[in-house]
């Protein structure tokens, strides 16, 4: 065949196949047994070295590394032991010590004459310490803030800002004995030096509660405290903690009771509390804060910790016999700031004491001069002469909203008490203190500035239209037959660091209006001294019979602490009544002569003043003065000459007095502003003056005899 025969490629040669791996894999095998075994080897022969040899050799590689670990200096100036026995971790240590950060006041966080302990390994890696074996003998633990509050002694790591909480491992088995333990917080000025007492434990069962007992010092008060760990199996086993403790400082007993998630761990847990003793004050001048002094009192409440904040919620109690409810938080800041708001139910005047500087327990036992007496004041004084605690108040800030009910007094129907409170820097405002009395209301506002050397003292006091007759009840006044009303403001600016040295140097105004009504005769006639019209009236029966007032006004003027008549003036349907003089808040003399003139024709009547003086404890009544006096010398001297009728003549008045134009006095007006009917200056009412005679001018007898009397001045 000629054709030509088409060729194909050649195939490709098969793929080689790769020599035997068995024995390869064989030699992998063997370098990974050999390496497991090696690196057992080497672990048991490290074992059994450290077995042998306790470890011993290492004190000095433990040292450096755990102090590398903690930034602290690690010592161990005993035996030292750390090994696997056989698989748990064993660990001595004799005269062991661990340093504190530089800033702390004692050298060593730690240290024991003897440390030793069996750890469980896995838990150091896991987090979850777990001891299985703990003797620890004459422990002794540091634990300190620093005075910025952003590190503890027990917190390593040296990033954490604000510290850790304290924690502690689980502990199977342990016996401690000789441990204490030191706690120093620069912030809140609290020292306290603890002794533990001894602990048995078998399995993490304590068995019986662990007790505590310490003395201490919370910033320059010394205090006791003695605390039970009712839980100590919880604690053992990392656990909840069941702790009571009770403090003693300054007469003052607090019990504080919770369950703490560590033992250590205060942040955010309710903690029952319970304060008693004979003076509250007493207990929270232990942390720089004045209040008032209270009679004996006894308070519950729940205390939550709350970062800077210590928060008091559901307070209730009494203190004296005066009930509390309501919250407290106190802040430890840069100032302590203390925020509350409390109800009150019932307030006992004597309880309220304090607020103007009297110790309570006298002015219930010895009345209110005798408490006066006790703060320096003269005798047969009113006015306290206690300071108020300028450097205390300077060193802490406060608001306060006190709401009270009732005020339990004798004489003066008082409720309805708002109270708000602000204190900064040492300005102490109560503004607005507002109550309602005898029907009334009364509004003030009053300022103590301590920043001002002596204090700059401010008040502002202002009565709103007022029933007389349940005003003036407690005073004895009868109620019915009386139907005016009476209102007023009271406006004193002094210096002084008590409430006396503030009114002795006060100056301003004190004016209270009376409207038109009517007042009991028996209670006018006294005032007026008309023997006619009282004697006519007390014939007829008709005592109770109200006079009609026009208008009035009680108004001084306050210059240096001595107060003058400016005016005192009352108009009613059938007289005019004034007084002039004064009196002085600085010795609290009494220096007025009230007088009545008739507008009508009125036989026996006395026309003459009646004087008060004394002192505010202590006022007198003048009946018989030397006008009165005159007028009986003239009658008799008229009845022996002429007839026994005659001596009549002296008392009669023959009705001449002027009607009181009511518009300067309602606006309360001084008395150089003061008008009759007839738009004529009245000339019966002085010039502002402490003046008893009728042109408002003191002869100088006067003016010496109230020198004397006013300002002590002899």
């Amino acid at each position: 065949m000629d054709a030509t025969a088409q060729t194909e490629p050649p195939a490709a040669p098969p793929a080689p196949v790769p020599a035997p791996t068995e024995e390869r894999r064989a030699r992998q095998r063997r370098i990974i047994r050999n390496t497991i075994l090696g690196i057992v080897g080497a672990i048991f022969a490290a074992w059994l070295v450290l077995y042998i040899t306790k470890g011993r050799f290492l004190k000095h590689t433990f040292e450096r590394f755990v102090g590398a670990q903690t930034h602290r200096t690690v010592t161990v100036g005993g035996d030292f032991q750390l090994y696997f026995a056989p698989f748990r971790i064993k660990f001595y240590a004799e005269n062991f010590t661990i340093s504190n950060p530089d800033w702390a006041t004692r050298p060593n966080l730690f240290q024991a004459t003897r440390l030793d302990t069996r750890i469980a390994p896995l838990s150091l890696i896991l987090g979850k310490r777990r001891l299985y074996w703990l003797d620890l003998a004459n422990g002794a633990v540091d634990l300190e803030w620093n005075a910025a509050h952003s590190a503890n002694t027990w917190t390593f790591d040296t990033g954490k800002k604000g510290g850790k909480p304290l924690e502690f491992p689980r502990i199977d088995v342990a016996t401690v004995t000789g441990t204490t333990v030191r706690y120093l917080d620069p912030r809140m000025r609290v020292l306290a030096d603890l002794k533990v007492a001894d602990i048995r434990s078998v399995d993490a069962q304590i068995g019986r509660a662990v007790g505590l007992t310490g003395t201490g010092r919370l910033r320059e008060t010394p205090f006791t405290v003695t605390a039970q760990l009712l839980s100590p199996d919880a604690t053992a086993n990392r656990g909840q903690n069941k702790l009571v403790a009770r403090m003693r400082a300054a007469g003052n007993v607090i019990d504080v009771a919770g369950t703490l998630p560590s033992i250590a761990d205060v942040e955010n847990v309710p903690l029952a509390v319970t304060a008693r003793g004979a003076n509250l004050s007493t207990l929270l001048g232990i942390i720089d804060v004045a209040i008032p002094n209270t009679r004996t009192y006894r308070l519950r409440g729940q205390l939550v910790k709350h970062g800077e904040e210590y928060r008091f919620t559901h307070l209730t109690g009494i203190a004296g016999n005066t009930d509390l409810a309501g919250k407290l938080t106190i802040t430890n800041g840069e100032r302590i700031h203390l925020d509350s708001v409390l109800a009150t139910k019932s307030l006992d005047i004597v309880d309220a004491a304090p607020f103007i500087g009297y110790n309570p327990d006298i002015v219930e036992a010895k009345g209110a001069v005798a408490a006066a007496a006790a703060t320096g004041a003269a005798p047969q004084r009113l006015m306290p002469d206690a300071n108020l605690p300028i450097e205390t108040m300077r060193l802490f800030d406060a608001d306060l909203k006190w709401t009270i009910g009732v005020v339990k007094s004798k004489n003066i129907p008082i409720s309805n008490v708002d109270l708000t409170l602000d204190l900064e820097r040492g300005r102490l405002a109560l503004s607005p203190l507002t109550f309602a009395m005898a029907r009334g209301n009364v509004s003030s506002d009053v300022v103590f500035d301590t920043r001002a050397r002596p204090s700059a003292v401010s008040y502002d006091i202002r009565l709103a239209p007022t029933p007389m007759g349940r005003l003036l009840r407690g005073y004895g006044l009868v109620e019915s037959g009386t139907t005016g009303t009476i209102k007023g403001r009271i406006e004193l600016k002094g210096r002084g660091d008590s409430i006396h040295d503030s009114l002795s140097t006060a100056t301003g105004r004190i004016a209270f209006v009376m409207p038109s009504g009517a007042l009991s005769v028996r209670n006018v006639q006294l005032a007026e001294l008309d023997i006619g019209t009282f004697a006519q009236r007390m014939f007829q029966g008709k005592l109770n019979q109200p006079v009609q007032v026009n208008c009035g006004l009680i108004g001084f003027t306050v210059r240096n602490g001595v107060a003058a008549a400016d005016p005192v003036l009352i108009d009613t349907s059938k007289n005019v009544i004034v007084a002039r003089g004064g009196f002085s808040f600085r010795n609290e003399a009494i220096d007025l002569a009230f007088r009545a003139d008739s507008k009508k024709f009125s036989l026996f009547a006395g026309q003459s003043p009646v004087g008060i003086d004394g002192v505010f404890a202590a006022p007198g009544l003048r009946i018989v003065s030397k006008d009165l006096l005159a007028r009986v010398g003239s009658g008799l001297g008229l009845a022996l000459v002429a007839t026994p009728i005659a001596g009549v003549l002296a008392f009669v008045d023959v009705g001449d007095a002027k009607s009181t134009a009511c518009g300067p006095v309602l606006a309360g007006a001084t008395a150089n502003a003061q008008r009759t009917t007839k738009g004529e200056p009245r000339d019966d009412v002085g010039h502002g003056t402490t003046a008893k005679a009728e042109n408002g001018k003191a002869s100088a007898e006067e003016k010496k005899g109230q020198k004397k009397k006013f300002l002590g001045i002899f």
